[in-house]
């Protein structure tokens, strides 16, 4: 579609989405490593994040290790990150990082298949998706 074959309400639409668009994925990528999405927390591929109830908030530590973690993938910082707003870096049994937010390890479930899935939640009722 051509710029100028469209209205010029219509143009200023689209600019206005885009810029929109825009500013919240610098956002996205320049703060938080989630974004809340109806009322609970996704991860940057947008994916439910979960928390676990044997996770003891501020101990800097994650109690999802080995094949709990194949189930439940940590969402992973990189060794640069550094802990923003509600948002800590801890350091896994392995040695690599993750993300927890107010003080509890953030974790995606393995069965979620698409955005908005949140079928991990109240699973084993020690699992529950991540809210702000």
């Amino acid at each position: 579609m051509k710029l100028q074959s469209i209205s010029f309400a219509r143009q200023v639409s689209l600019v206005v989405a885009l810029s929109a668009a825009l500013a919240g994925g610098l956002a996205h990528a320049a703060g938080a490593p989630a974004m809340v999405t109806d009322g609970v927390l996704t991860g940057p591929n947008g994916m439910t994040l979960y928390t676990f109830d044997k996770d003891t908030a501020g101990s800097g530590k994650s109690v999802c290790n080995g094949p709990c973690a194949t189930n439940w993938p940590p969402l992973m910082a990189a060794e640069s990150d550094k802990a923003t707003g509600d948002y800590a870096v801890i350091t896994r049994d392995d040695g690599s990082k993750q993300w927890a937010m107010k003080g509890k390890p953030l974790y995606y479930w393995v069965k979620d298949a698409k955005p908005g899935d949140k079928t991990g939640d109240g699973f084993n009722k020690v699992w529950q998706v991540a809210k702000p």
